[in-house]
């Protein structure tokens, strides 16, 4: 494939040929003339990892923008979140998965880090093959060609103190025992899948004891280890009235908090559990789309970035499936807090320090090498056209720049994930299919 720009590991080259093999990408040559015949594939990017996705909940993007009568916030959303899973079977999971996997590689993701949770039949009850629902997220992984990094989540109670799970949370709901059969299953499924890995995901500190905690550290001492923490303040005045210490500071001082750990949103944080954060090695997953929707707050970027903190991006709820509005929407709440223009930038372009740190970061929280587009590495290639408007006659870094802040639609033309085109002149080769089923599954959920 030949390209007039990438962005390879070393810095930006023009007129690059890759040459692919088995999924990978065999060699890259820069200064390649282009041959007679050979297409122009525009400007090629490394995918990036979205580390935190709910799938299901893309069925719900716009339903819940109305404001009850005693006011809305992150727990009157989570009520109608509930409500809405209550009826959704494993096919109605796939479907709706397929549909978000799918837009994520229209959007520039090339792997996706499951976050999942939902695990049992609709009156709490395990299925016949505990993991039927992580077969159907599975499933819709190889339908759309995503690679799938899988975060199984334990969640045994409601709240802090080990409290009794609420009548909404009955799908969720496991023991540890129950767990790893879980976890031996979904390894099992994921197998099939290329460049597949599995990770735990302890929900929360609400709905995980410290005891619980820890015995899911000593069963599963490797791979990635996610967890929300102080996404909204209930939760952290909650967390320091029955631990004695704010979610972020308790992990840190209990948890051994290391590298293999990604703390999802950490929006409410000490000045010093920033720093310590930062320094630990560990990824702080960002949504900050989600968080704006739901009101959570802004996290500390500017002051995480310098002291050495490492970040990564998600979609968490799935309100909006758009990678460069994820991190335009991080950058602009610092600006809005700071009263500042590019308060973020390492250098003199925000978009590359934007882009550089959430491709560096996510595959860091999904347990993956962050190769690029060099020998060696899995063949996920985004590409970008040149011709559209808003990247017109642009170079370098102003290309990231302008694909970040000045674009009104997504300006990727096409993707190819572990060397199989999935994305065509934008849109997803199976997409027509896709969204056809997923029409079915929405009219019978919501009529």
């Amino acid at each position: 494939m030949w390209f007039e720009r990438a962005l390879l590991p070393e810095g930006w080259a023009e007129q690059v040929r890759l040459e692919l093999a088995d999924g990978r990408i065999h060699a890259v040559i820069p200064a390649a003339p282009r041959r007679p015949g050979e297409a122009n594939h525009g400007i090629a990017l490394p995918g990036l990892c979205n580390l935190h996705s709910h799938a299901f909940q893309r069925a719900m993007a716009g339903l819940t923008e109305r404001a009850g009568p005693q006011g809305d916030d992150f727990w009157s959303w989570r009520e109608l979140m509930y409500r809405f899973l209550a009826r959704l079977t494993p096919t109605d999971v796939q479907a709706i998965a397929a549909l978000a996997y799918s837009e994520m590689l229209e959007s520039g993701f090339t792997r996706v880090g499951e976050f999942h949770y939902l695990h049992h039949g609709p009156d709490g009850r395990a299925y016949d093959h505990r993991a039927e629902m992580a077969e159907a997220i599975a499933a819709a992984a190889e339908d759309s060609g995503i690679a799938l990094s899988l975060l199984c989540c334990f969640y045994a109670h409601s709240d802090f103190g080990g409290a009794a799970p609420q009548e909404g949370q009955r799908r969720f709901i496991n023991s540890v025992d129950g767990f790893a059969t879980l976890i031996a299953q979904s390894r099992s499924i994921i197998s099939r899948l290329p460049d597949a890995n599995i990770g735990i995901a302890p929900h929360s500190l609400r709905a995980v004891t410290p005891e619980e905690l820890s015995e899911l550290q000593r069963l599963w001492p490797e791979g990635p280890m996610h967890i929300h923490a102080a996404e909204q303040t209930r939760e952290v005045e909650a967390c320091m009235a029955r631990l004695g210490a704010p979610p972020v500071r308790w992990l840190l001082d209990h948890a051994g908090i290391d590298a293999r750990w990604c703390l999802i949103h950490a929006t409410h944080m000490t000045a010093a559990e920033t720093t310590e954060l930062a320094c630990s090695g560990a990824v702080a997953g960002l949504c900050p789309l989600t968080e704006a929707n739901l009101g959570d707050g802004i996290f500390p970027t500017r002051d995480y970035l310098g002291a050495g903190g490492h970040f990564g991006v998600g979609t968490d709820s799935n309100i909006t499936i758009d990678a460069p509005s994820e991190l335009r929407s991080l950058d602009y709440a610092q600006r809005l807090v700071l009263q500042r223009r590019n308060p973020l930038a390492r250098g003199p372009s925000s978009g590359r320090t934007l882009f550089a740190a959430a491709h560096q970061g996510g595959a860091r929280a999904l347990g993956i090498t962050a190769d690029g587009l060099k020998p060696g590495a899995c063949a996920d290639v985004v590409a970008l056209n040149g011709d559209e408007v808003a990247i017109f006659a642009r170079r370098d870094d102003s290309i990231l720049d302008s694909w970040i802040y000045a674009s009104r639609s997504s300006l990727i033309r096409e993707v190819w994930r572990g060397g199989r085109q999935v994305v065509v002149e934008g849109l997803h080769v199976a997409r027509p299919r896709i969204v056809a089923r997923y029409r079915k599954i929405l009219h019978r959920l919501l009529t």
